[in-house]
């Protein structure tokens, strides 16, 4: 049966997460410079668009950003890119810049950020899920990075909690460009729904307009 993606975005039971959309990940002085450049091209001004267009419908848009402390307790030592990430030279520090939303998507009064020290992706063992819950979500709009990992283990965890996955394509971002088109076409689209951001937006448009 086909998706009825006007019904499914509506504002009563979506909110909009921004995945690690951080100046110390995707910002002007980023941790990873490979991932931010790619993300410049559309991600971030797709993803910062779409913020901007939930805001407008009345949708919550909650922001999830990864930390680390300097001493590293309370996060993960048992992956590969976990140690990759402490030869950084941009540290994801709490309260420091780094962990801050990137100004193209900024953050507004009406927003939500969580901070998480530990994991893949935003929503394992962390607030997101009562959040979204307590907000009445029933529908996911997920945006960021990476489709390599972080989006996956992302909308995996959603889909296992009973929500809805939105993944606008042009709003997420992995390396290299290529194998993220391919996850997008062969994994992410048999768990998500995978509009691009005119659609979504056009969505809202239309029932801000009535």
């Amino acid at each position: 049966m086909a998706i009825d993606l006007q019904d499914l975005v509506r504002p009563g039971h979506t909110v909009v997460v921004t995945q690690e959309c951080q100046k110390g990940v995707i910002g002007p002085t980023p941790a990873l410079p490979q991932l931010a450049g790619i993300a410049r091209k559309q991600m971030i001004p797709n993803a910062a668009r779409l913020v901007h267009a939930a805001r407008a419908a009345g949708i919550t848009v909650v922001h999830c950003v990864a930390a680390r402390r300097a001493d590293g307790k309370g996060s993960n030592h048992n992956a590969r890119l976990f140690q990759g990430m402490l030869k950084t030279p941009v540290p994801l520090l709490p309260g420091s810049e780094a962990v801050e939303v990137i100004d193209e998507i900024g953050v507004d009064e009406r927003d939500l950020v969580l901070t998480r020290l530990h994991g893949l992706g935003p929503m394992g063992g962390t607030e997101l899920d009562a959040v979204c819950r307590n907000l009445g979500a029933t529908t996911i709009v997920g945006v960021g990075v990476s489709v390599n990992v972080g989006m996956l283990d992302f909308a995996m965890d959603a889909v296992n909690a009973g929500y809805q996955m939105v993944v606008p394509r042009d709003a997420v971002a992995g390396i290299p460009e290529e194998y993220a088109e391919a996850v997008l076409d062969n994994t992410l689209s048999l768990i998500a729904t995978l509009p691009t951001t005119d659609e979504v937006v056009a969505c809202w448009s239309s029932v801000r307009g009535r």
